[in-house]
């Protein structure tokens, strides 16, 4: 039985320039094949068992070539398997993608294509230059820079008719070919003053535009040692970068922050530094561990009209007792006779999400600071269930324990995640990140354990921002140096203290 194949555009590079369709086509792919200029981060959507395939394409620097990366997808879908041929920019726009979907044709195999938004439009627009505008282009042009050596005597591009069109000009992939470009221009009669923009890694992070004229542009990507990819933009809507180059101006523009948390925790700040145009590099520190076939849990449960308060202290807690709730055919109206406590913004936002809302949330997301608003109103006749991580502070349970009786059942275990220590002492090595963000006590702990304490001198380099002060406590007793602490113990308090320090 015959696979399918999808050809799909993964656009200029922005996480999220990925299209609807072409996410669903990653989420139920069988083998993934992608090049350099697919975002690796699209992987992650995948299902646990895909197959991934990088068959490169760096410039003139292929990993396979195309007839190989032709058969590559062909083969797989021949063992009948769903593959998501995952190509940079679209298909269609210099991809090959036509190539790859002839041969798949002429072998009966069933294909789709998803379109992308080519850099050639949307690498445009984050450097600050729509790629039309009623003043300036009614016209645009999209030319390849891979420019044959026979050129003069079979010219594939008509020089002529580019250089007297007053439409803007973008080359794709003609870094090596720039001064043949600008030559021929001139030559055909464009302006040697025309602007031109070279923008680099379009749409990234680490998005670099330089601006020159036609007559200078080679002299200066030299000066200014540009590289592939870069696209050649020719035309007076370069002029308007200085008032609509948005993508730059972001507050954590080109900042490389590595975020340590469990991989489910760390989606949101992940997700907040890219809204901001930085590079989260995704570190987890620590994997979760539920506790499966909780029967102490289920008993209080089935008991929970003992119960007068319900202390949620994270995330993950609130999942899996809302879960358990769920699976005994119980759901927030169980709870009804109950005062429900809940540690930080993220753990209040997710029980609302479960329909309730937080009686109890601390002006300060410590244990410390719940304590002191239960204590008042805590009597030696009340009973809290507190469901929470097995290898969690004793502090809470010992404090009101002293007051009233506490049950605390362990839900869950937060274990070491060492299975990218060389990735991360590599990346340490590179000195390759500005700032390092510490959400918990266990994130601290866990990433010393994982790097190995004799290379905590590796961070030195790196500004270390920590969540609150029992993470700051934590970083101080294991010797790494703090920068800075947020001021509101939150993601966006993190957030917000990378913004501000300049």
């Amino acid at each position: 039985m015959k696979g399918k194949v999808y050809l799909v555009g993964a656009g200029p590079g922005d996480y999220k320039l990925l299209t609807l369709k072409g996410l669903e086509c990653v989420q139920k792919a069988d083998v993934i094949v992608y090049d350099r200029l697919a975002n690796e981060n699209y992987l992650k959507e995948a299902k646990p068992n895909c197959e991934f395939i990088y068959v490169g394409k760096a410039s003139s620097n292929h990993t396979l070539p195309q007839e190989d990366i032709n058969r590559v997808i062909a083969d797989k879908a021949k063992e009948g398997k769903i593959v998501t041929r995952l190509k940079g920019g679209d298909p269609y726009v210099f991809g090959r993608g036509g190539e790859e979907g002839e041969l798949l044709r002429e072998e009966g195999i069933e294909f789709e294509v998803v379109p992308g938004i080519t850099s050639a439009i949307g690498g445009l627009c984050y450097a600050g230059i729509p790629i039309t505008h009623r003043d300036y282009a009614s016209s645009f042009h999209v030319i390849t820079g891979h420019l044959r050596e026979d050129d003069k005597e079979n010219p594939e591009i008509n020089w002529n008719a580019l250089a007297n069109t007053n439409g803007t000009l973008v080359f794709l992939m003609g870094v090596a070919n720039l001064q043949k470009i600008s030559s021929n221009l001139i030559k055909e009669g464009k302006s040697k003053d025309t602007p031109v923009a070279l923008i680099s890694w379009a749409t990234r992070y680490n998005q670099r535009v330089v601006i020159s004229t036609l007559e200078n542009v080679y002299e200066t990507a030299i000066k200014e040692g540009v590289k592939p990819p870069t696209l050649i933009v020719v035309g007076e809507v370069v002029g308007l970068r200085d008032k609509l180059n948005f993508f730059e101006n972001k507050p954590l523009f080109s900042k490389r922050v590595i975020v340590t948390r469990s991989r489910t925790q760390s989606s949101s700040l992940v997700e907040k530094i890219s809204d901001l145009g930085g590079n989260p590099i995704e570190i987890p520190t620590i994997k979760i561990d539920k506790i499966e076939n909780n029967i102490e849990l289920e008993n209080e449960i089935n008991n929970i009209k003992d119960y007068t308060y319900l202390v949620l202290t994270s995330k993950n807690g609130v999942d899996i007792f809302f879960d358990k709730l769920d699976e005994m055919g119980l759901d927030s109206r169980a709870l009804a006779n109950l005062k429900v406590c809940a540690i930080g913004s993220a753990t209040a936002k997710e029980i609302k999400n479960r329909g309730i809302k937080a009686d109890i949330v601390p002006e300060k997301f410590v244990a410390e600071y719940l304590f002191e608003e239960l204590k008042p109103m805590l009597k030696s006749t009340d009973k809290v269930l507190m469901p929470r991580a097995k290898n969690a502070r004793d502090y809470l349970v010992d404090k009101i324990g002293e007051i009233c009786e506490v049950k605390e059942i362990h839900t869950y275990e937060t274990v070491v995640d060492s299975t990218r220590k060389d990735e991360v002492l590599e990346l340490l090595d590179q000195d390759n990140a500005d700032y390092i963000t510490f959400a918990s006590s266990s994130t601290v702990k866990n990433f010393v354990e994982i790097i190995g304490e004799e290379n905590i001198d590796k961070l030195n380099n790196i500004k270390v921002i920590s969540i609150g002060p029992i993470t700051t406590q934590t970083i101080k007793e294991l010797g790494l140096n703090l920068y800075k602490e947020a001021e509101v113990s939150t993601i966006d308090g993190m957030i917000s203290t990378i913004i501000e320090d300049k």
